[in-house]
C-alpha cells in the first residue's frame, strides 16, 4: 500500500477542484467559472486497491485586497508545505505567465517535488502544450513530470493518477475506505450553497457572500435538517439574493438541496435566510466562521 499528502498549487480558475471531482466521479468540491470560488482548505481522499491519496485542495494564491483574501494566500502558500507531492496546475488555455513564475519561486523555496499539470488542453493546439511544459520544465527545480489533463472530458487522469502513485511513499492507510473528505457535513453543505449562489447570482455578489450553517440536524423521519445563514455586505445584496417574490433564493436552496442529497444519500430540508453584515470580509469572526475554523474560537 502507498500512501501520501498530494497539495494542489496555482492561480484561481485554472481547474484543480475540477480536476479533483473529476477523479472521485463525485462532486465534493465548489466549482465555479468565476475565480477566486474556493477559500476553504480541504482534504479529499482517494482510495483504491493500491494507494491512498489525500488531495489538498487549496485556494488559489493571489494578490490579496482584503483580510479574506490574505487568509486564503496564506492558506495556499502553507500547502506547500508537509505534504509529499505537489501539483502545479496551469490553465492551457491562458499559459505560463508571470502569476505562474510567481507561484514556481513558492514551489522552489518549498523544496517538494513537484508534478507539473497543462489542465484544459482540449482548448488548445499542441504547440501550445508544448510551449507551457517547456516553461515548466525551466522554472520548477524538483520536477517529477508533466501531465496534459482535462478535466472536462477525463482525459489524462489516469495517467496522473499513476505517476502520483509511483512518487508517493509505502505507508498505512490514513482514512477508512469509506471517507471522502475530512470535513463535516456543515462544511460541505456551506460549500455547495455558495456554489449556487455563484452559479445564479450577478457579477458583484459571489464574493461578497459567507455561508455558516448554524444546525444540523437528522429527524426522526430520516430527513437531515440544515439551517444556514448566507450573509452579505449590503442591502442590495440581500436583494438580489433573495429575488422578486423570494424566487432566486428559492432556485439557490433547491439546486444546493440536490447537490447535498446526492451527497449525503438522503432527503435533505435546506433552512436558508439572508443576513447583511455590513464589510465582513474585514471582520476576523466571519472570516473565521467561513473558512472552518469555528472550533478555534469556542
Amino acid at each position: 500500500m502507498r500512501s501520501g499528502f498530494t497539495s494542489f498549487v496555482g492561480k484561481p480558475n485554472v481547474g484543480k477542484s475540477s480536476i479533483i471531482n473529476a477523479i472521485m466521479k463525485k462532486k465534493v468540491v465548489i466549482v465555479s467559472e468565476k475565480p477566486q470560488t474556493t477559500r476553504n482548505g480541504i482534504n479529499v481522499i482517494y482510495t483504491d486497491n493500491e494507494a491512498q491519496i489525500i488531495f489538498v485542495d487549496t485556494p488559489g494564491i493571489h494578490k490579496p485586497l482584503h483580510r479574506l483574501g490574505e487568509y486564503m494566500v496564506k492558506a495556499a502558500v502553507q500547502a506547500l508545505k508537509n505534504v509529499d507531492i505537489l501539483l502545479f496546475t496551469i490553465d492551457a488555455k491562458e499559459g505560463f505567465e508571470t502569476p505562474e513564475e510567481f507561484i514556481s519561486d513558492y514551489i522552489n523555496q518549498s523544496g517538494t517535488p513537484t508534478i507539473g499539470i497543462i489542465n484544459k488542453i482540449d482548448l488548445v493546439k499542441e504547440d501550445t502544450i508544448v510551449e507551457i511544459e517547456d516553461k515548466i520544465r525551466e522554472s520548477v527545480n524538483d520536477l517529477i513530470a508533466v501531465v496534459r489533463t482535462s478535466a472536462l472530458t477525463g482525459s489524462g487522469l489516469d495517467d496522473l493518477l499513476k505517476v502520483i502513485k509511483d512518487n508517493i511513499p509505502e505507508g498505512p492507510q490514513f482514512y477508512p475506505d469509506d471517507i471522502l473528505v475530512d470535513r463535516p457535513l456543515s462544511f460541505i453543505a456551506a460549500e455547495l450553497i455558495r456554489e449556487k449562489i455563484f452559479h445564479f447570482t450577478y457579477e458583484e455578489v459571489p464574493h461578497s457572500v459567507a455561508v455558516i450553517v448554524e444546525e444540523v440536524k437528522q429527524r426522526d423521519n430520516g430527513i437531515v435538517y440544515i439551517r444556514a445563514n448566507i450573509y452579505v455586505e449590503r442591502d442590495s445584496q440581500k436583494g438580489i439574493i433573495i429575488g422578486q417574490k423570494g424566487q432566486m433564493i428559492k432556485k439557490i436552496g433547491e439546486s444546493a438541496r440536490k447537490d447535498i442529497e446526492y451527497f449525503v444519500e438522503s432527503k435533505v430540508y435546506l433552512d436558508l435566510h439572508v443576513k447583511v453584515k455590513k464589510d465582513w470580509r474585514n471582520k476576523d469572526f466571519i472570516i473565521l466562521n467561513e473558512i472552518g475554523m469555528r472550533d478555534d474560537l469556542e
